[in-house]
């Protein structure tokens, strides 16, 4: 333990953080014509972009082909061990393969170069050695050199799958760019997300509609509203005109207020206690917008109208826990 003490490793972790940054910033000059020239490549692909990768490589080729997919770039990971084992049937020659390989010499890889040839699959190299075998093959080769690894025996890769992942993010985020691809879209494909459901559930998703949407005449009583609030258990009941439009909403604390008011809940009528010019939203407005307006105002529950001001749901905060947008 007292050897342990004297070891600052805080120090430690901020040197590793040095050097990986140093080799990020080497890695803006190789952004060039070379980079473009990949990333045309990749957008007019007719197929899938298969990307591979052995040991380290393959780890955060997996995280880009991953990321590749969830930004409109239709991609997946083959293991190139596999791949000369039945594997390279799951390539087509409408397919674009991106190959990871820091030595650019991986023994896997070089193995099934021939066969991508042969079929011309375009292929596309992110190597840490311009010269070697992977390289050469390569119809792009994208530089991921870097000139030490973040290892003090500068052998553990680290600064290498670091600039490795940057260059992979490079191309998802600039073809997500170019494909015009929206957060929308990213929702889409991540719809069990919490980025899916802020993006993707509206208002009309999470409200509750027809018998179930708590409403009362604006001539009933309090104490037939607080009946109307108990029997939905939304806390809240909006306070409607012959037409079915919104004239207020009364809460539970609304009640609360009466009660402090020493109002008799059999006598008094809601449109006298009510709050008035209460605020209303819409069946198409995203449920995740609504949640801040919420927070901000410290309001538990809303009414859903027409653009015309006709109830249609209504909603409360416990409706947005339930959907999993916060």
């Amino acid at each position: 333990m007292s050897s342990t003490k004297k070891i600052d490793f805080k120090q430690l972790g901020q040197e590793v953080i040095n050097i990986e940054l140093a080799e990020i910033n080497a890695l803006q000059s190789r952004i060039d014509e070379t980079f473009a020239d990949a990333c045309k490549l990749l957008l007019d692909c007719k197929g899938r972009i298969v990307v591979t990768g052995m040991g380290k490589s393959g780890h955060i080729g997996g995280k880009i082909a991953a990321t590749l997919a969830s930004t409109g770039s239709p991609a997946f990971f083959v293991h190139p061990g596999e791949a000369s084992h039945g594997d390279l049937g799951m390539i087509t020659k409408n397919d674009i393969v991106i190959a990871l390989s820091n030595s650019g010499n991986t023994a896997e890889i070089a193995t099934i170069i021939p066969i991508l040839k042969r079929f011309a699959v375009p292929l596309i190299s992110m190597t840490g050695d311009k010269n070697s075998i992977l390289a050469s093959a390569a119809d792009i080769n994208l530089d991921v050199s870097v000139s030490k690894e973040a290892c003090p025996h500068d052998l553990a890769p680290t600064s290498s799958t670091t600039v490795a992942l940057v260059m992979g993010d490079a191309l998802a985020v600039a073809l997500l760019q170019a494909r015009g691809f929206t957060a929308e879209d990213f929702a889409l494909s991540h719809p069990g997300g919490s980025l899916g459901k802020r993006l993707l559930l509206h208002v009309a998703d999470i409200m509750h509609t027809e018998d179930r949407v708590p409403s009362v005449h604006e001539s009933a009583t309090v104490s037939e509203a607080l009946l109307e609030m108990s029997r939905k258990g939304l806390g809240l009941t909006a306070i409607v005109d012959a037409n079915n439009k919104v004239l207020g909403i009364y809460t539970d604390g609304d009640l609360r207020r009466s009660l402090d008011k020493n109002i008799d809940v059999h006598t008094a009528i809601i449109s006298e206690v009510m709050t008035k010019n209460c605020r209303t939203t819409y069946a198409n407005e995203l449920a995740a917008s609504i949640v801040k307006i919420m927070d901000d105002h410290g309001i538990n529950g809303f009414l859903v109208t027409d653009e015309s001001n006709e109830l249609i749901g209504a909603f409360n905060m416990h409706d947005i826990l339930r959907a999993g947008i916060m």
